[in-house]
């Protein structure tokens, strides 16, 4: 099922993602935020400790991906139930519903090795967001300039904070790592990617993947 349904529930998944991501918990941050703006915290509230750092993410309609690099022991499990406790009774009381909007807990997976990282910048940050263009990725493959364009202005991910070179209250990329793998992926090194993923030529997107270097 959509777990959003409207921009309004998107704007208030990437408020989760900075309130939420806090040693610090308020039953009631909903109430004590809903007046201040997207990314502040009230005043009396204790400095920001984040559990996790976020190095990528990317909300789908149904579902979404992010990538997690823990700073407090526990972090990760505490963060996601927050998180995923939060948007079920949000989305519950604005729509009227009941119980968890997800199908189950949510599955998290370690990365071991380089060309895993490579890849999930690439599937999180540039798959995933051009695969909500309207039309899907064949028709991102045929319209590829204006659907870059546009997938370089969809608020509701990490990809413009590396390719734009923005600040975000969310993104932590403290090692540069995620900023070194993406400032090697250009609009034509992009397509080619995406070309070879869609295409399932495992051979020429491997090799993309190996000429993306870490840092």
């Amino acid at each position: 099922m959509d777990i959003v349904l409207d921009d309004a529930d998107k704007w208030q998944f990437m408020k989760s993602l900075f309130i939420l991501n806090d040693t610090y918990s308020n039953e009631n941050w909903h109430r004590e935020t809903e007046d201040l703006p997207l990314f502040t915290r009230p005043a009396s509230w204790p400095d920001r400790e984040p559990l996790t750092d976020i190095t990528a993410w990317t909300l789908m309609t149904n579902h979404f991906h992010i990538l997690l690099h823990e700073r407090k022991e526990g972090g990760i499990s505490k963060f996601m139930q927050r998180l995923c406790g939060s948007m079920s009774m949000g989305f519950n009381m604005k729509y009227d519903s009941k119980g968890s909007i997800f199908q189950g807990s949510y599955k998290a997976k370690t990365i071991d090795n380089d060309s895993y990282l490579r890849y999930l910048a690439f599937y999180i940050h540039i798959k995933n967001v051009l695969e909500l263009y309207p039309g899907g990725l064949e028709k991102v493959l045929i319209d590829f300039d204006n659907a870059w364009d546009w997938a370089l202005k969809y608020p509701f991910s990490g990809l413009q904070t590396y390719m734009k070179q923005t600040n975000s209250p969310i993104i932590n990329d403290k090692d540069g790592i995620m900023a070194s793998i993406h400032s090697q992926i250009n609009k034509q090194e992009a397509y080619e990617m995406l070309h070879a993923y869609n295409s399932k030529h495992e051979d020429i997107w491997s090799d993309r993947l190996k000429e993306l270097t870490l840092e």
